[in-house]
């Protein structure tokens, strides 16, 4: 009984591999991630015809299966040379067809009969445990740092083979060399991922197994144990006491095998874990290099990082809405020490007007504008401020006497209020300065936030700290892998069975 899984994959390591080509591939590649994009479009047209023909003859398609296989196999010998192993440095060939010369290979065998039920489920449910798994390997990573809202960003990393790739590269751009066992274990989730992506084209009806097949070759199935021979063989004679004849056993292949990998379970997870280490670090690094950057190049000349834009009232001011800042001081976060000193500029549309700025407690600023028509701005980026209209009358008393303001600042042109953090709920009030109808100004808002410098130092140090240890975590299984293999006896044929597991 064959019990080797119907889709194949074997490749070389193309050795000696350039220090610098890997550096270009990406732009060498282009024709054929031109094509292939091309060809993925088609890619699932042709699954879904397949899907019916399936479904109603139980049969795959000759032609439509020649075409599925060869986009993988293509697209396989694509990724082979690039990213997704850098195992060679010899060009892939523009074909749908398997090129045995060729260092990768991907080959499928054709399934005389399919299951019409399975069809119907096989390629999204009872797929799914093995995409979450295929996920983590080409893609999913590690989200860091997400903002909703009007401006989302989200911080993330690639997938596991991205990252082993990655390290590869780089020691092969310092040492010329690419590590055999880092080579086997990247092949071992290429392996796994071909695999999966031709059992959700519905090439083959046989699940894919959970297994990290590891190394360049397929693992074949186990061989039958050979019979042993009742009758010596022709021209002997057997001696009397002399137990049947059997013949030697051919000794595995050196360097196949779970055990002649060096790759045990320890071994995998620990390179996972590397993996996983310095999939995080990329995300610390780049965050806390932002930061760095930020601070050294997005402060104005005062040291003020800050965010500016339009706003209109029909009535007689604008008031944010509270801002609330409690425990300063008190065992809470030392905010005062994290944001600095905030500064707040505004200057009229109409360089005739004058223009007020008043910080005030929240209750204090609320009674002052209680009854006063006037806008409390709720947002505001670069389009301009996001308010609600408070209908009302004229102001009671000129902005300048009211006496409630923690800092103010009153005259024509550009008017500055610097002000120091402080615990309670805060509001910022602008009007024009002699309290008429009608507020238009160009706004501003920074502060200091000293914090960032050290924030930014702090991850990059992590950042390199994770680093360090999941470079350490891969190049420790890596090693013990390599020293197993060396280690591991040849078995000798025949001869004295004293001197098995003796090397000759």
């Amino acid at each position: 009984m064959n019990t080797a899984y119907p889709v194949r994959v074997d490749a070389e390591l193309d050795e000696p591999l350039s220090r610098w080509l890997w550096l270009v591939k990406w732009l060498l590649a282009l024709p054929h991630y031109l094509i292939l994009a091309l060809l993925w479009i088609a890619y699932p047209f042709v699954g879904l015809a397949a899907f019916f023909a399936i479904l109603v003859t139980g049969r795959y398609p000759r032609s439509l299966f020649e075409f599925t296989v060869g986009v993988l196999r293509w697209s396989f010998r694509v990724q082979y040379y690039s990213y997704a192993a850098l195992g060679t440095d010899r060009y892939p060939p523009f074909t749908f067809g398997d090129v045995p010369e060729y260092p990768a290979r991907l080959q499928v065998e054709y399934p005389q009969r399919l299951s019409r039920g399975l069809v119907l489920v096989k390629w999204w449910l009872l797929a799914l445990p093995q995409l979450i798994i295929v996920g983590l390997f080409v893609g999913g990573g590690t989200w860091l740092f997400t903002r909703p809202g009007r401006d989302d960003f989200t911080w993330a990393a690639g997938g596991l083979v991205g990252i082993l790739v990655l390290i590869a590269a780089i020691i092969l751009l310092f040492t010329g060399k690419y590590p055999r066992p880092l080579f086997d274990f990247i092949l071992g989730l290429d392996r796994w991922v071909l695999r999966v992506a031709a059992y959700v084209s519905l090439l083959t009806d046989r699940y894919p197994p959970f297994r990290l097949d590891l190394g360049g070759s397929e693992p074949s199935g186990p061989a039958p144990s050979p019979e042993p021979l009742t009758q010596p063989p022709p021209g002997s004679a057997a001696e009397p006491g002399t137990p049947p004849f059997s013949p030697p056993t051919t000794p595995p292949p050196s360097g196949s095998g779970p055990a002649a990998t060096g790759w045990t379970g320890g071994r995998i997870a620990a390179a996972v874990c590397g993996a996983v280490l310095v999939l995080f670090s990329t995300g610390l690094l780049s965050g806390g290099s932002a930061l760095m950057w930020a601070d050294r190049n997005q402060r104005d000349a005062d040291g003020y990082f800050s965010a500016s834009a339009p706003f209109n009232a029909s009535g007689y001011a604008l008031a944010s809405d509270p801002v609330q800042l409690h425990g300063l001081g008190t065992g809470g976060p030392d905010l005062a020490a994290i944001v600095g000193d905030t500064r707040i500029r505004a200057t009229a549309v109409d360089a005739a007007q004058g223009v007020f700025i008043g910080i005030a407690p929240a209750a204090s600023a609320a009674r002052y504008l209680a009854g006063v028509e006037h806008t409390t701005v709720t947002d505001f980026g670069d389009r301009g401020a996001v308010g609600v209209d408070n209908p009302g009358g004229a102001l009671a008393t000129p902005p300048q006497l009211a006496g409630i303001w923690a800092g103010q600042a009153s005259g024509p042109g550009t008017q500055s209020v610097a002000w120091p953090v402080r615990d309670g709920d805060w509001t910022v009030v602008v009007m024009n300065s002699d309290g008429s109808r009608g507020v238009a100004v160009d706004a501003e808002a920074g502060a200091t936030v000293p914090a960032i410098g050290w924030l930014s130092v702090l991850l990059v140090v992590a950042g390199v700290v994770f680093l360090a240890g999941g470079v350490a975590c891969i190049w420790l299984a890596a090693r013990g892998a390599s020293g197993h293999r060396a280690r591991t006896p040849v078995p000798v044929a025949g001869g004295d069975p004293g001197d098995r597991g003796r090397a000759p």
